[in-house]
């Protein structure tokens, strides 16, 4: 060997020493150097790759989705903020409340799904919530995957207080008496026609409210790209108003999941199976200690820590 080749070899040490630690370094610290251009706010942390669940979030501006990131770090995240214009994750309008998110997410994603996608309302603690403290995290922190992958389709509320066992009768009440308002009950019949087209409108729909739910990939592609993009172009097109479009499709999502149209399982059984609460007493509408339908639909400020006449509340779950 040459001096000049080895003398060379020597030279080059240093610089693959200084490439290499610079490399570690920046694979160590390189989140600290995702801010955002406006407010240099780091940047929420990405989405585990590959998770075998994902939780999509319908949200506004104003409300917070950071519980997401401290209480379920292992979960994959699409937050969706359908009044922002510069989000990352948005809408092509804000319309429908959250079925507009739910089905862009899947449009969007529909070969890249995680096995397990989970829709939600952005706010953790919600009056619709099936918890004694009407806490998500509690909720989602208990769902069985395996469960939702075998049976495809779960509701995240067990209790039946609303939407069942019958909580529209399509074909009654499109003939009912003339009002000012239009109803969901109404139009059911015939946004259904619009957007299942050949399969008969069911004599009544029943589901446990309220359109936040958990999906396997393999549901949701039994159902094409194409059928999936039609039922959003529906969505953007109808004249109906935001809220009832909204509402059809909250009584439709178990129709579309492979259910029947009356989808009101035991809450005994519901418990149990989908969050592994197998010790509780019921009845055929709900489970004692589980959920008590509020006074208001808004929670007072301060809860849980502060309950609806302003006394102190013991809470359980995390704080």
């Amino acid at each position: 060997m040459s001096v000049t080749r080895r003398g060379g070899r020597a030279a080059a040490l240093p610089v693959v020493i200084i490439l290499a630690c610079g490399w570690f370094l920046f694979v160590q610290f390189r989140h600290l150097a995702d801010f955002s251009i406006l407010g240099l706010a780091p940047a929420p942390p990405p989405s585990p790759p590959d998770a075998p669940v994902e939780i999509v979030l319908a949200s506004l501006k104003r409300e917070s989705t950071s519980w997401v990131h401290q209480y379920l770090p292992d979960w994959g995240r699409s937050v969706y903020v359908v009044d922002d214009p510069k989000a990352n994750l948005r809408v092509p309008k804000n319309k429908g409340r959250e079925a507009m998110v739910y089905l862009t997410h899947i449009i969007d994603r529909y070969d890249t799904l995680a096995n397990v996608t989970v829709f939600a309302h952005a706010s953790r603690f919600a009056w619709h919530n099936d918890d004694p403290d009407y806490d998500a995290v509690r909720t989602l922190r208990r769902l069985k995957l395996d469960y939702v992958e075998a049976t495809g389709y779960v509701n995240l509320r067990c209790a039946l207080t609303l939407g069942c066992p019958a909580e529209i009768k399509p074909h009654v009440d499109a003939q009912g008496p003339e009002v000012s308002i239009t109803t969901t009950k109404q139009v059911y019949r015939q946004a259904f026609r619009e957007l299942m087209p050949g399969l008969e409108v069911p004599v009544a729909v029943g589901v446990s409210c309220c359109s936040q739910f958990a999906v396997s990939r393999d549901t949701i592609h039994r159902w094409s790209l194409e059928r999936w993009t039609r039922w959003r172009d529906w969505l953007l097109k109808t004249p109906l108003p935001d809220d009832i479009s909204g509402r059809v499709l909250e009584y439709t999502w178990h129709i579309i999941f492979g259910k029947e149209a009356i989808f009101c399982p035991r809450p005994a059984d519901c418990y149990c199976k989908a969050f592994g609460l197998c010790d509780l007493k019921c009845d055929e509408h709900q489970c004692d200690g589980r959920y008590v339908l509020p006074p208001y639909a808004s929670l007072p400020p301060g809860w849980p820590k502060v309950g609806w006449k302003g006394e102190a509340r013991n809470i359980s779950g995390p704080s």
